[in-house]
Parts: C-alpha cells; sequence; structure tokens
C-alpha cells in the first residue's frame, strides 16, 4: 500500500483533511485495509466494540438497527470518504448499529490506539465525529426506539413507531346479517362497544355497524329496530393490516370518512381499530384536523384551518417523521379539504346535468404536497348524450369551477399562474375530449405537447364519479405502449434537467441576484426524480402516480429499479425532507416560502448526502439518455 496514494486521499475527505501533513503522515504509516464483499455485515449491533475506525476508499455501507420486535430501522447510507466504528469505538461496550456492504467495499482501517490519540490531539477531529455521527443520526435515532411511550404531549411520533397491533381491539363483537337492529344494539350496549362487525351465513365478515349507524340510520330516521341488521350496515369494510403503522389507519379514515377500520392478520380478522383509540394515542393532530374540516359547511370555517395544517408539519418534522410519511398526512388532510370545498358548491349550485370527477395533478396528484402549493386540478364529465346536455353542462361547470377555484384560493390554495386550473375551459371537458388531447399528445409530441404530459399525465381522481379517471388512465396505459418516439422525445426533455454538481462534484450555485450562492432544491433536486420515476412509470404501465407508490410497484420489474431503487428512494427522501425543514424554518421566521438553500450552510453530512443523491440522478439520466439517443431529438 502506497504511503502517498493514502495521504492524498484523506487529504481530500473530513475530518482527516483538516489535519496537518505530519499527523496524516503518521495516519499512512499506521493504517491497514480490508476487504469486504456486498451484502456482509461489518459491525452487528450488540457484538463487542470495535477496535478500528473504518474510512471507505470505494464502495458502501448501509447503517441500521433493529428494535426489540426484529424491525430494521436505516439510520444512514454511507459511501466513498465516509467513515463508520465511532461510536462503537469510543463506546467501548458494545456496538450500537450494524454496518452492512451494499456494495464490494475496501476500507482503510485506523486502529484504536491511534484514533483516540488524533482525538486528543487535533479537536475539529473530535468536532467532526460528535457532530456528525453521534448528534445527528445515532443518538437521537436510539432515543427515539427506546421511548416509543414517552411522546410529546400526546404528539405524532407514537404514530409511526407503534404498530396497529399494539392498540387494536383484540376481541370481535359480532352478530350474523340476519339479527335485528334491536338485537345488535344489545350486544354493543352489553360489550360496550362503539361497533359490531357483521357475518354472513359462512361466517364471513361483510360488514360493520357502529354508533354512528345507529344514531343517523336509525333513530334519526325513525326505522323499526326489528328489521335486520344487515340493512343498516357500512360497506365496503376498510381494513388494515397487524402489522401496518398507525397512521396507515389514521390515512384510511381521513380519507373514507370512518372512524372504525378492521384489522387483519394474514387474512383473518383480528380485530377492530377506532377513531378513539387513536386519538388516546397520539392526541389531536390529523385526525382531529379532519374532524374539522368535516364540521364546517361554508368557505368561511373552512379558510381559517390552513394555519393549523401548516403547524401540523411542524409538529411531525420535529417528532422524526419521515417525509414520505409526511406528505401521505398532508396530502389526504388536503384532499379533505378540498372535497369539502367541492360539496359546498355542489349545494349551492345543485346536482351537476352529468357526472363529473374532480382531478389533482402536479405535486397534489402525486400526494407530495408539503406546505400549501398551487391549485392544479381539473373536471373530466361524462359525454353528455344531446347538444343540450352539452350546453347545460358547459355552463354548469363553468360557473362551478370558478367558485371552487376561489374557494381553495380563500382556504390558502393560491391559483396557478400558468391557468392549469379546472376554472380555464381546456382543463373542464367531457371523457372523449380529453381521450383526444392524451392520444395527440402522444402521437404528435412537439414541445407543446410533452410539456402538458408532464404536468397532467400525474392525474388522480379525487372527487365525483372515480370510474371516470380511473378509464383516463387506461386509455392512458393503453396508448402509450411501442410509443418510443414519445418516450424518447419525453426522455430528451427531462435530460436537460441536470443536477446542479459541478465536473469536480462541487456545488452549482446562482452567481448572483436574490437567490445567490443559493441552488433550487424543488426544480433541481426533487424534480429531476420526480420526472425519472414518471418516465420509468410510463415506460412500463404503472397506474401509481406517487413517485415512492410508482418505485415500488416496479421493484421487480424494470431494471434500474431493481438495481437502484432503494437508492432513489433513499435520495427522494432525503432532499424532500432537506426541502420541508427549510421551508419550516422560513415559516417560523415569518419569511417567503422558497426552495432556495445554499449548500454552505449545510453540515458536512448533508453536504454529503446531496452530492451523491445528485450524483445518483445524473447516473440514471446517462444511462436513459444512452437507452435512447438514437430517438433524441431536439424540440
Amino acid at each position: 500500500m502506497l504511503i502517498d496514494e493514502v495521504i492524498e486521499f484523506l487529504g481530500s475527505v473530513p475530518p482527516f483533511q483538516f489535519l496537518d501533513g505530519d499527523a496524516l503522515k503518521s495516519i499512512a504509516q499506521n493504517i491497514s485495509m480490508d476487504f469486504y464483499p456486498k451484502g456482509l455485515v461489518i459491525l452487528k449491533q450488540n457484538d463487542p466494540a470495535s477496535e478500528h475506525l473504518r474510512i471507505i476508499k470505494k464502495g458502501g455501507v448501509k447503517v441500521f438497527m433493529e428494535s426489540e420486535s426484529g424491525e430494521e430501522i436505516v439510520i444512514d447510507y454511507r459511501g466513498e470518504g465516509d467513515t463508520f466504528g465511532f461510536l462503537s469505538l469510543i463506546g467501548k461496550d458494545k456496538v450500537r448499529a450494524s454496518i452492512m456492504a451494499v456494495d464490494d467495499t475496501i476500507c482503510y482501517l485506523l486502529d484504536k490506539e491511534h484514533a483516540v490519540k488524533l482525538m486528543n490531539t487535533y479537536p475539529v477531529f473530535t468536532e467532526y465525529f460528535l457532530k456528525s455521527h453521534l448528534t445527528k443520526y445515532i443518538d437521537r435515532t436510539y432515543s427515539e426506539m427506546h421511548n416509543k411511550s414517552m411522546f410529546f404531549g400526546g404528539s405524532d411520533r407514537i404514530l409511526f413507531t407503534s404498530r396497529v397491533a399494539d392498540i387494536a381491539i383484540k376481541d370481535i363483537v359480532a352478530v350474523h346479517e340476519d339479527a335485528t337492529i334491536q338485537e345488535a344494539a344489545h350486544v354493543m350496549a352489553y360489550h360496550k362497544v362503539s361497533s359490531l362487525v357483521i357475518y354472513d351465513s359462512n361466517n364471513f365478515p361483510v360488514g360493520i355497524v357502529t354508533d354512528r349507524d345507529l344514531r343517523e340510520k336509525v333513530v334519526a330516521k325513525g326505522r323499526n329496530v326489528s328489521d335486520p341488521v344487515k340493512n343498516i350496515m357500512s360497506l365496503p369494510l376498510i381494513r388494515v393490516d397487524a402489522n401496518d403503522y398507525c397512521f396507515e389507519a389514521v390515512l384510511k379514515m381521513i380519507k373514507h370518512n370512518i372512524h372504525h377500520v378492521l384489522v387483519v392478520r394474514d387474512g383473518i380478522l383480528r380485530g377492530v381499530i377506532t377513531n378513539h383509540d387513536l386519538m388516546l394515542l397520539q392526541g389531536t393532530s390529523p385526525l382531529s384536523f379532519a374532524k374539522d374540516i368535516e364540521n364546517q359547511h361554508s368557505l368561511d370555517g373552512l379558510a381559517p384551518l390552513s394555519d393549523k395544517l401548516n403547524r401540523i408539519i411542524g409538529l411531525l418534522l420535529k417528532e422524526g417523521a419521515k417525509a414520505s410519511n409526511i406528505t401521505k398526512i398532508i396530502s389526504e388532510l388536503n384532499d379533505r379539504l378540498v372535497k369539502k370545498v367541492l360539496e359546498i358548491a355542489e349545494k349551492k349550485y345543485g346536482a351537476p346535468p352529468v357526472p363529473y370527477c374532480w382531478i389533482a395533478y402536479g405535486s397534489e396528484g402525486r400526494k407530495e404536497q408539503t406546505f400549501k402549493t398551487d391549485q392544479d386540478n381539473a373536471i373530466i364529465y361524462a359525454d353528455p348524450a344531446t347538444p343540450e346536455q352539452a350546453e347545460a353542462a358547459k355552463r354548469y361547470f363553468a360557473e362551478f369551477s370558478v367558485f371552487v377555484r376561489d374557494g381553495l384560493v380563500k382556504c390558502g390554495f393560491p391559483p396557478c399562474e400558468a391557468n392549469f386550473m379546472a376554472s380555464n375551459p381546456q382543463w373542464c371537458q367531457p371523457l372523449s375530449v380529453w381521450k383526444k388531447y392524451f392520444l395527440n399528445w402522444i402521437t404528435m409530441p412537439n414541445p407543446e405537447a410533452l410539456l402538458k404530459s408532464l404536468i397532467l399525465f400525474d392525474f388522480r381522481g379525487l372527487y365525483g364519479t372515480l370510474g371516470l379517471a380511473a378509464e383516463l388512465r387506461e386509455y392512458l396505459i393503453r396508448n402509450l405502449k411501442d410509443q418510443n418516439l414519445f418516450l424518447a422525445m419525453m426522455a430528451s426533455v427531462i435530460m436537460k434537467n441536470r443536477p446542479p454538481l459541478g465536473f469536480f462534484k462541487s456545488f452549482v450555485v446562482e452567481k448572483d441576484g436574490d437567490h445567490k450562492d443559493e441552488l433550487n432544491l424543488k426544480i433541481r433536486g426533487i424534480g429531476p426524480l420526480v420526472d425519472i420515476i414518471r418516465f420509468f412509470a410510463l415506460e412500463s404501465g404503472v397506474h401509481e402516480t406517487s413517485s415512492l407508490e410508482r418505485l415500488q410497484a416496479m421493484k421487480e420489474t424494470h431494471p434500474i429499479v431493481i438495481e437502484l431503487g432503494e437508492e432513489i428512494e433513499q435520495a427522494f427522501e432525503f432532499i424532500t425532507l432537506l426541502r420541508i425543514h427549510h421551508q419550516l424554518d422560513q415559516m417560523e421566521k415569518k419569511e417567503p416560502l422558497d426552495n432556495f438553500i445554499n449548500p454552505s450552510m449545510l453540515s458536512n453530512l448533508e453536504k454529503k448526502s446531496l452530492k451523491e443523491s445528485f450524483q445518483l440522478i445524473l447516473k440514471i439520466q446517462d444511462a436513459i439518455t444512452e437507452l435512447y439517443k438514437a430517438g433524441m431529438v431536439a424540440g
């Protein structure tokens, strides 16, 4: 091993780059090298303490911990120039986290004696490790895992760490469908439960009756209590798996406007989880916010709720929730708010002349909203049967969509500057017109068509007759098949948005203007990732619109996702979380929200992670370019 080669390498990575020449030479003379094949667990949690500090020369490792239930919690990924084993080295008693090679990996090994000597001699050396490894990653995660019950004043942390099975009612209270309403009510009263599972003659669960059903369907309507209970049971049954995290149950309750969810394990009904269980578990935030929305019947009542939603984001962030979990919760709550505005509009204008579906696209369509974003919506309505019905639909939706647009503005959703909204007649059309739009964009992919495709192909049905959106999605997938010219031209467009990383792996920032020395995390970071994932999904005929759900759908079929899917997901989570933290900080300082960060303000590890995310994007963009270069023509 050449000493000069070791000195040159260490002199380029923190914290060794802060040491003088003599110190580097001393390290190089006392360092060894080892090779770890992909998949090898180099250090195992709770094993005896490591005797070496390892510096990654080539390859990469995953840092993870296992909870008492055997759940793997990934803390970090580290690559060339990063170190591991520090905590084990100074902790002396045991290894705190497992380290596994995710690629064939070569490491330099610095023994404990020399590592401790460096820490005693060079304060900057010690400070780096304490800040980067101890405070930022391990300590916080370790504390999180061992203090699940000590949640922050009824906060949301417990939502993301507790399984449904931990709190679900274990004993199923049920009756058969031929029981009377009165008999069912007696069973509920006797067992002191708020819900009752209804079984058919084959002992298969076919419905659920809740105390709300008894109030609204029996008492309020004067129904005969001798009627069969099956006449008032709720369908369809909404289920969660016992191993799901509780936040998944919250999402389903919010989405379906229900208060009880069945719990299954291995396909067998095991219990019921209620909104009361979750409210006791987590206090009031997301579920109470959904309830607040449901209780409003006017735009004036809805408008003040926006600020409360932003506070929920702050709480979730401070309690360590993953970016994808935050965006799922917020998207569901935003959906609920939009649906309420639509209900208010329907009450004002009456039933529409034809069935319709309100669709969302952009970040809302992908369920990736954080703080309030521009409106990105449209209307698909059923093809009118007569010219008179067509004219009536045109008049109705023209007024209806403007009312909804203005109502959403009042609730904190600014209008889209490019006018991609249902209030624009171009984006309020019958299903047949939408099909023509999509077909024309695919078969005649000029620059304008490609731009509209990038925006509108992320659509999802949000309210109304959702079958209209599902039919349009099927039509899109069917007509994309074998459209290599369209895909090549789309690849050409999205490959132009390269991450801001220079030739020598330095950040490329704005040279002047209001954002001098900053880079745009949304346009140059999240944007390329979203574009890549969307491109793969359209190429593969995937129906999902959420970026992470698209990755999940392709994890066993798309060659690049099979190889790099986990890294793509990690990059997406990291950049999204960085962006949310930045905007929350601006909000707390009462500054206008933007997507620009100054890389010099990031920690060394954050810089490293961001650079690695950008390098990953560049690697995938180059692979796409190579695959489609024959058809890539300038738009």
